[in-house]
């Protein structure tokens, strides 16, 4: 299963796939916000394709200090298979080799899953408050 960098005409099929999957999606997701984000690192924007399909995408970024990851999902078909794991490495990688030496991501407490997933890559809990402000536009 190849993986590589997103393209704006993988929009509508990473949507979709992030949407079955249960992720919160917000205004930053809109078409006009994942273009301003591969202005800034294209290459932590990763899809995993097979025959032409999206079967798994997932969307971080890099501030110079921490990496995190903002939105993963893998197709059920997929799930188990090593495809997440997978594009997991490969988004590690690439952060190394940017200098980073510490990926954050957060799990909405009802995606279990997830945890699990994560857990099982050697990601841990850190028990934080987590705040928001949404700035507009």
């Amino acid at each position: 299963m190849p993986i590589r960098e997103f393209r704006m005409a993988d929009y509508s099929s990473v949507i979709a796939l992030w949407q079955d999957a249960g992720l919160e999606l917000n205004p930053s997701d809109s078409f006009e916000g994942l273009q301003k984000k591969l202005e800034r690192d294209p290459d932590l924007f990763l899809v995993a394709e097979e025959d032409g399909q999206i079967l798994g995408a997932l969307l971080a970024g890099y501030d110079g200090r921490r990496g995190w990851l903002y939105h993963m999902a893998v197709h059920p078909f997929g799930q188990g298979q090593g495809w997440g794991k997978r594009m997991m490495e490969e988004l590690e990688a690439r952060l190394r080799n940017k200098g980073c030496q510490k990926l954050n991501l957060l799990v909405e407490p009802s995606y279990s899953g997830a945890q699990d997933f994560f857990e099982r890559l050697g990601y841990r809990r850190d028990e934080l408050i987590f705040m928001e402000k949404w700035l507009g536009g």
